[in-house]
C-alpha cells in the first residue's frame, strides 16, 4: 500500500507551517516590486551579469548578488593568491567524523569566510554520490549512502544559513561522474532515482530549507536537467522548496528551460536567454507568469542575504564564529580514518627523539612526494588559495624536531608543471618575491599590470583585460635551489614562449585534451625546455602567451602555471634513498597519494592504482622498516596492496590547509583519529561491483544496478572489500552492550533505539554507532542491509554511556509511485561498520489501511 508521509502532504504542512504572517507579508511586498518591472528588466533579472553576480536594479533597490564556489572553502569574486581562503578539509574528509556537528561547523565557517569576502551565496554543498570509485570529483561529496551524505549536507546549509549566507546543494540530480558530464544521459529508474540519488538531496531542503539547488549539466532520463520535470517534482511540489534554482555555469542551453523551473542562468551576461527571453514570451511561447515566479525567487534570495533595500537579512553578521585554523585541524583529525594499528601509534615524541639521538640517525624518516608537496583539496572550480599549508613534512619536523626528522621524495607523484616556490622567484618591477603579469594590446603597448605573488594564476571573473589583450607577459628572476639540469615550462591551453635571460628557448602551442571545459581550463597540458642551472644564480624568466582571437564560454577567462617539472630521471635512484633513510630510522612515515590529473572536476579515474612508483616504494621501505607508517593523500579509495605489510595506515584524504598538524596530532596521540569510512575500499579493482563511469556510444550512463550501490552493491555480491563501510579503529576499546527499541512502530514516525556502549580501554575515545535494517523475506528487492541511523559517541577510559538514535520509519519504505511501506518484521542491526552489528533487535512495522498517513 502507498502512503504519502513526508513527501507531498507533510512537506507542504511543514511550509505552510512556516509562513507567517509577516513572510506572508514579505510576499506581498515582493510582489509589489515586481509590479514595477518591465518585462526586459525582469528578464535581464533571471541571467548574471558576468562569471559570479547577478545584475542590480537600482529602481528598486536591489544590488548586485555575489555567488562563490565553496564547498570547502569560499574563493571570493577572485582566484587570487594575495587574498587568499581558508583551505578545509574536503568533504569526504568531513563526511569521515560521521558527525553532523563538524559538518554544521564547516558551514558556519564558511559563512563567515563568505562574509568576509562580501559573498552572499556559497555554491555547495556538492552531495552527489560515490556511485562508482573512479569518480574524477568525489572528494567534494560526502559519501556512498544517501542517508549518511544527506544528514551532513543538511547540517552543512543549515550552518552557512543561520550565518545569513545562502547555500546550494549540487548538483541536482544523478550527476555523480565526470565523463562526457554535459552530454551524457543518465538512464536511472524512477526506485533508485528516489530512494539513492533524490534521498541525498531531500533532507537539506525539507528540513534545513536550502535558499538554493543547482542543477546539472547533465541530462536525466532523456530531458537535460535545467528542462527537466524533476526541478519541479519532487523539488518544488513534494518538499516545498521556495529558493532559486541556479544552473551550473553554462547548464541552461535554450529557452526551453524557461519552460521549466529553472529560475537563474549562469553565467552571464550573455546565455541562451535574454533577448530571445522576450522574443519567447511576447510570442506567447514562454509564459510571463513563469517569469514572474522566478523573479520573485530571486527576490526572495536578495531579502535574505541583505541585497533587496527595506527587507532585513536573515542574520546580519554571523552569528557563529571560532577560529577558522584550530577548526580546519579540528576537523581534519575527525575526518582521519585509522584502518591499522598493530601497535606502532600512537607514537611516544621523546622515546622517538631519544631513539633517533642514540642511534646518530634520524628517529623518523619522512618519505613521500605529498609528504613534502601535500594535496591539501582536490582539482577544479572549488579550489582556493590558502595563506599557508602546513605539509605531513611540516608537523612532524614540529613535533619531533628537525634534527630527528629526515625527508626523501622516494617516488615522484607530480604530472606536469609545479608553480615555482615564492622564495625563489623575485618581481623585477618591485623586487619583492612574485611576479609581473602585463596584458598587451596588438602594438605591444600595456592595457592592465599586476604584481603578484605566485606563477600559478587564474582570472576568472575581475579586472584584467584578457579579451581586450593579445599578449600576457609574466616576468620573473627565478633563483633555483640546486644545480642541475631543470625542466622549464608552462601549463596552459594557447600559443606560448619561453625567454631565458632574454633568449627565445621554447615556443610551442598547447592543444586542449578532451572535450570538458573545466578539465581544459584548469588541469591543461604543459610545454617544457630543459635549462641548465646554478644553485643560488639568478635567472630572468620572461613567458608570453598570445590570447588573441580567445573565443568560447572562457574567452574572458585565463588560467596558467609557470614553474618546473619533477625530476624523474632515475627513479631506482629515488627509492633506494627512501630505502636507506628508512632502516636508519626508528620510525618511517610515507606519505602516497594522487595528483591533480588523477582526482580533479572535469574527468574521471582510469584506475584506482596510486600514480608513479609509490607501491613499489612502500614494499620497499616496509622490508626495511618494520615500524613503517602510511598516511594516504587522495580524496577517494586507492588500491593499497601493501595494507598487510606496514604496522599502520592511516587514511587522510585532503586534510585541508591544517593537514600537516592534524596528522601530527594523531601520529603523537595529542588526538584521536575520529574518523569511519563514508565509502567502501576495495582490495582490487576487479572487485568493485559498480565501477562503470564512461557513456555508451549513444551517450547513455544506464544505472542498471538501481538500488545496489556502494557496500548494498559490495554485500550482494558477496565479496570482501580492504575496508568496509563505517569501518575506522581508534586508540581505545569499546563494547557495545545493550539496544533497547520498542518492538513496534507504524509508517511516518520515528524508531527511538538506546544503546549503551562502553569504552573498556585506557583512553578517552571516540566512536561511531551505526544502525541497518534487513527485511527477511521481502516482497521486493532489498538491500541485504542499508543504514538508517548512526550517531557518534564520546567516553573515558572505562566509562559506560547512551547514544539516543532515531531511526525514521520512512526509511524502511521503498518507492513505487510513492513512498510504499511493507509491514512485518524488520531486523535491526546496530554496530561500528556495516558488518561488524553485534547487536540486533526486531521492529515490526503495523500495516495502516488509510491514504495520507504521516
Amino acid at each position: 500500500m502507498s502512503i504519502d508521509t513526508s513527501a507531498t502532504g507533510t512537506a507542504r504542512k511543514a511550509t505552510m507551517e512556516t509562513l507567517t504572517p509577516d513572510h506572508r507579508a514579505t510576499d506581498v511586498r515582493l510582489e509589489s516590486l515586481l509590479a514595477e518591472l518591465t518585462l526586459e528588466e525582469k528578464v535581464q533579472l533571471l541571467t548574471g551579469r558576468d562569471f559570479w553576480t547577478t545584475w542590480p536594479l537600482e529602481k528598486i533597490g536591489l544590488r548586485r548578488m555575489l555567488f562563490s564556489d565553496g564547498p570547502t572553502g569560499v574563493r571570493g569574486e577572485v582566484w587570487d593568491e594575495r587574498e587568499p581562503s581558508m583551505n578545509f578539509p574536503s568533504a569526504a574528509a568531513i563526511s569521515s567524523s560521521w558527525d553532523p556537528a563538524i559538518a554544521d561547523r564547516l558551514g558556519a565557517a564558511s559563512a563567515v569566510e563568505a562574509r568576509r569576502k562580501g559573498v552572499d551565496v556559497v555554491l555547495g554543498p556538492t552531495i552527489n554520490l560515490h556511485r562508482s570509485p573512479l569518480g574524477g570529483r568525489h572528494f567534494e561529496a560526502f559519501s556512498e549512502d544517501p542517508v549518511l551524505t544527506a544528514e551532513l549536507a543538511a547540517a552543512y546549509v543549515s550552518g552557512v544559513q543561520r550565518n545569513g549566507v545562502g547555500a546550494t546543494p549540487k548538483h541536482y540530480i544523478a550527476n555523480d561522474s565526470e565523463t562526457d558530464r554535459f552530454t551524457v544521459d543518465v538512464k536511472v529508474d524512477e526506485r533508485p532515482l528516489r530512494e539513492l540519488y533524490l534521498l541525498a538531496f531531500e533532507k537539506a531542503i525539507v528540513e534545513s530549507k536550502a535558499w538554493l539547488v543547482m542543477s546539472s549539466y547533465n541530462s536525466i532520463n532523456g530531458a537535460t536537467a535545467t528542462e527537466n520535470d524533476l526541478l519541479e517534482t519532487p523539488l518544488n511540489t513534494e518538499w516545498g522548496f521556495d529558493g532559486v534554482v541556479i544552473s551550473d555555469w553554462t547548464a541552461v542551453r535554450s529557452i526551453n528551460s524557461a519552460n521549466a523551473s529553472q529560475d537563474l542562468a549562469m553565467p552571464g551576461p550573455a546565455g541562451p536567454w535574454g533577448a530571445a527571453l522576450v522574443v519567447a514570451v511576447k510570442s506567447g511561447d514562454v509564459a510571463e507568469t513563469a517569469i514572474d515566479r522566478k523573479v520573485l525567487r530571486i527576490l526572495q534570495l536578495a531579502a535574505r542575504v541583505g541585497a533587496l533595500e527595506g527587507f532585513g537579512a536573515v542574520q546580519a553578521e554571523p552569528a557563529d564564529r571560532e577560529d577558522p585554523i584550530a577548526f580546519a585541524r579540528e576537523a581534519s583529525a575527525a575526518g582521519t580514518v585509522m584502518v591499522k594499528n598493530d601497535g606502532v601509534l600512537p607514537l611516544d615524541v621523546p622515546s622517538v627523539r631519544k631513539a633517533g639521538l642514540k642511534s646518530g640517525g634520524k628517529s623518523v624518516a619522512v618519505i613521500g612526494h605529498n609528504a613534502r608537496y601535500a594535496r591539501t583539496q582536490g582539482g577544479g572550480s572549488a579550489t582556493v588559495v590558502p595563506e599557508k599549508i602546513v605539509t605531513p613534512l611540516d608537523g612532524i619536523r614540529a613535533a619531533f624536531g628537525p634534527d630527528n626528522v629526515s625527508y626523501s621524495v622516494g617516488a615522484v607523484v607530480q604530472e606536469g608543471i609545479a608553480e615555482l616556490p615564492l622564495e625563489q622567484i623575485t618581481n623585477p618591477v618591485t623586487g619583492t618575491p612574485g611576479v609581473r603579469v602585463r596584458f598587451l594590446d596588438a602594438n605591444g603597448e600595456e592595457l592592465f599590470a599586476e604584481d603578484r605573488r605566485s606563477t600559478a594564476l587564474v582570472w576568472f571573473g575581475g579586472d584584467a583585460p584578457i579579451e581586450a589583450s593579445s599578449t600576457v607577459q609574466f616576468h620573473t628572476l627565478y633563483t633555483p635551489a640546486e644545480t642541475g639540469p631543470v625542466k622549464l615550462g608552462f601549463s596552459t591551453v594557447g600559443h606560448g614562449r619561453i625567454f631565458v635571460d632574454g633568449v627565445l628557448t621554447r615556443e610551442a602551442t598547447i592543444e586542449a585534451t578532451g572535450t570538458d571545459l573545466g578539465a581544459a581550463f584548469l588541469a591543461p597540458p604543459s610545454a617544457s625546455v630543459e635549462i641548465q642551472a646554478t644553485a643560488g644564480v639568478q635567472l630572468q624568466v620572461r613567458i608570453e602567451l598570445d590570447t588573441a582571437d580567445r573565443e568560447g564560454a572562457l574567452s574572458n577567462a585565463l588560467a596558467i602555471t609557470i614553474g618546473v617539472e619533477a625530476d624523474n630521471a632515475d627513479p631506482d635512484a629515488l627509492i633506494h634513498d627512501a630505502v636507506e633513510a628508512a632502516r636508519a630510522a626508528e620510525i618511517a612515515v610515507v606519505v602516497v597519494g594522487t595528483n591533480s590529473r588523477v582526482e580533479s572536476e572535469g574527468y574521471d579515474r582510469t584506475t584506482l592504482e596510486l600514480p608513479g612508483l609509490q607501491d613499489r616504494l612502500v614494499h620497499a621501505v616496509a622490508a626495511a622498516n618494520p615500524r613503517t607508517i602510511v598516511i594516504v593523500n587522495s580524496g577517494s579509495p586507492v588500491l593499497l596492496p601493501w595494507r598487510d605489510e606496514v604496522a599502520a595506515t592511516l587514511i587522510g584524504y585532503f586534510g585541508g590547509q591544517e593537514f600537516g598538524n592534524a596528522l601530527t596530532d594523531i601520529l603523537t596521540g595529542a588526538s584521536e583519529p575520529g574518523g569511519r569510512l563514508p565509502t567502501t575500499w576495495p582490495a582490487t579493482q576487479e572487485d568493485v561491483p559498480v565501477i562503470n563511469v564512461t557513456p555508451a556510444e549513444d551517450g547513455t550512463l544506464t544505472y542498471d544496478e538501481g538500488i545496489h550501490i556502494g557496500y548494498r552493491a559490495w554485500l550482494r555480491a558477496g565479496t570482501t572489500p580492504a575496508y568496509e563501510f563505517g569501518y575506522g579503529l581508534g586508540y581505545t576499546d569499546w563494547s557495545l552492550d545493550i539496544v533497547d527499541a520498542p518492538a513496534t512502530a507504524e509508517p511516518g514516525t520515528a524508531v527511538p533505539l538506546t544503546v549503551t556502549l562502553t569504552n573498556t580501554g585506557t583512553r578517552a575515545g571516540k566512536n561511531v554507532v551505526q544502525v541497518y535494517a534487513e527485511k527477511p523475506g521481502s516482497a521486493v528487492d532489498r538491500p541485504v542491509r542499508w543504514l538508517v541511523a548512526s550517531t557518534p559517541v564520546w567516553a573515558g577510559p572505562g566509562e559506560t554511556v547512551t547514544a539516543v538514535l532515531d531511526a525514521p520509519t520512512r526509511l524502511l519504505a521503498y518507492w513505487d509511485n510513492g513512498w510504499t511501506y511493507e509491514p512485518g518484521d524488520y531486523t535491526l542491526r546496530i554496530g561500528t561498520s556495516v558488518t561488524d552489528l553485534p547487536l540486533e533487535t526486531t521492529l515490526t512495522l503495523t500495516d495502516i489501511s488509510q491514504e495520507g498517513a504521516a
